[in-house]
């Protein structure tokens, strides 16, 4: 076999094996992204028209060569087709079912055409051994079907780079590197098409299954180094650039694919270098984030931007093909900030006492029983006062002077009391106090002492100075574990009996319930 041939026979054969290399890697890692299905057909029918090809070149006989150019027109026909549909997938354009039957009417008459070639030579008129070269190779003239495949061909070819470059504008740089490199793909074969036609090429060799090995290089490159068919520019254009949403667009195996402008505020250190990166592997450094992406747990996530807290509620969809095939997908980032303070507030407004700005009597119940849940085997103290001869406030200076006396001394035992301990409005003017880890002496010592603040304080109100005393009752224990909810409603009991005795012994005084004496 002459070297020129061996060269060219191995160049050809290396063009099968990346054409197949390619379909078996977008077979098991892309067949479910958008244009996918028409690029694994492409690559499959290449690679069996250029090792069909290969064939060709190492036959001797004339027979052989034919028979092996038969074969290879069993696939090169639909080639231009599949790179079409390729490309209108790829850029979101749908195709009706019967614009589909049309594409494959020309190839399938090409292949009808070229397989009774001997009876009508309208495809080739005449088909000879060449020996004036150094090897023997086809010589083919001709015929009229010839130039209307290749026609089809070139308009196949020329629709599928007409179609990207439209989108070449307004598309982002990842997918601007995806749609130069397909261009550069497809235009190979045009460019080997015109060579042969012309019989430009040397000793007359087909170099079309040569240019598609250049040319799957290039789609090789955008499929593995750019995520070609992750996402399709059309639908990024139309859907992410005006949405004030943060969206991440993962591919099936979690690897960023895009995101939108609002997603910098929240991941500011996403860019360009980092498509095809996974995006735990991203936000690795906030570990609440990381966490939230990995479980795709749906929740609200907050977040300090300039010194402010905002909340996002992110969420996850699955994005799949028509048929039914997870191919990526989207994580949603939106802001519920305001959403968050109107149900933050609402749930002040559940839980506290709008006059005096402690709990209300039932949540300061909640939280006591949750409290006393958690102090096993530890002492609780509970407090109860009022205000003495409130009633004569409200008589003598009105029911707004005894809201100001109300809210007044409720911020006079905030300001004394722990960060742990708890206290809320009972009802009218009396209140309660719950002291975890206190003793009886202790709260006896921290009543007395709020007695004699409340005793001090003066209320202003319109031109007058308003004072009012407190009554104290006290019940302290040890909590255990079986009964801790009888406890709470046991020694809430105890200290209204004490505070009743308190007032008994003319009021301005703090009781001990006797029993826990």
């Amino acid at each position: 076999m002459p070297d020129e041939l061996f060269v060219y026979i191995l160049v050809v054969i290396i063009a099968g094996i990346l054409s197949s290399f390619l379909c078996l890697y977008a077979q098991f890692r892309l067949r479910d992204a958008p244009g996918a299905k028409p690029y694994i057909l492409v690559t499959f029918f290449s690679a069996i028209f250029a090792f069909s090809y290969a064939f060709e070149l190492a036959s001797t006989s004339l027979k052989q060569m034919k028979f092996w150019l038969n074969v290879e027109y069993l696939a090169m026909p639909f080639i231009p087709v599949f790179i079409l549909l390729m490309c209108l997938e790829y850029v979101g354009q749908k195709l009706k079912h019967w614009i589909y039957y049309i594409l494959f009417i020309i190839p399938i008459i090409t292949i009808f055409m070229h397989g009774t070639n001997e009876i009508h030579h309208l495809y080739y008129t005449t088909i000879e051994l060449n020996g004036e070269g150094p090897f023997p190779i086809l010589k083919l003239e001709h015929g009229p079907w010839f130039y209307v495949h290749s026609i089809f061909l070139f308009l196949c070819l020329m629709i599928s780079v007409i179609a990207l470059l439209m989108n070449l504008k307004n598309a982002k740089f990842q997918f601007r590197m995806q749609i130069i490199l397909m261009v550069a793909g497809i235009i190979m074969p045009i460019i080997a098409n015109y060579f042969y036609i012309n019989g430009l090429n040397p000793y007359g060799i087909d170099l079309g299954p040569v240019s598609m090995g250049i040319s799957f290089i290039f789609h090789g490159a955008a499929l593995l180094s750019y995520q070609m068919f992750n996402v399709t520019p059309i639908a990024r254009d139309t859907v992410f650039e005006n949405m004030k949403d943060g969206i991440i667009v993962l591919n099936q195996n979690g690897q960023i694919v895009d995101y939108n402008n609002s997603m910098l505020i929240i991941i500011p250190i996403l860019n360009s270098q980092i498509i095809g990166q996974s995006i735990v592997d991203i936000v690795d450094g906030s570990g609440k984030l990381a966490e939230i992406l990995w479980l795709e747990d749906e929740c609200d996530y907050k977040l300090c931007i300039d010194g402010k807290y905002t909340y996002y509620n992110i969420r996850f969809s699955t994005v799949r093909n028509k048929n039914n095939y997870d191919i990526g997908k989207i994580i949603t980032f939106v802001d519920v900030t305001e959403r968050v303070y109107l149900q933050e507030e609402l749930e002040n407004l559940a839980s506290f006492d709008g006059l005096t700005q402690v709990y209300n009597r039932n949540f300061f119940m909640q939280e006591t029983e949750k409290l006393v849940r958690s102090l096993n085997g530890r002492s609780v103290s509970i407090i109860m006062f009022d205000i003495d001869y409130f009633k004569n406030v409200n008589d003598t200076f009105g029911h707004e002077a005894g809201d100001t006396v109300l809210a007044r001394i409720a911020g006079v035992v905030k300001d004394s009391l722990r960060t742990y301990d708890i206290m809320g409005r009972y009802g009218g003017e009396e209140f309660i106090i719950c002291m975890p880890d206190t003793s009886l002496i202790e709260a006896y010592e921290f009543a007395q002492s709020i007695r004699m603040n409340i005793l001090q304080t003066v209320v202003p109100y319109m031109d007058k100075e308003i004072r009012v005393t407190s009554s104290f009752g006290i019940s302290s224990t040890q909590i255990k574990i079986e009964d801790n909810s009888l406890t709470l409603q046991k020694l809430m009991r105890e200290a209204d009996h004490a505070l009743y005795g308190a007032k008994s012994k003319g009021r301005n005084y703090v009781e001990i319930y006797e029993q826990s004496m």
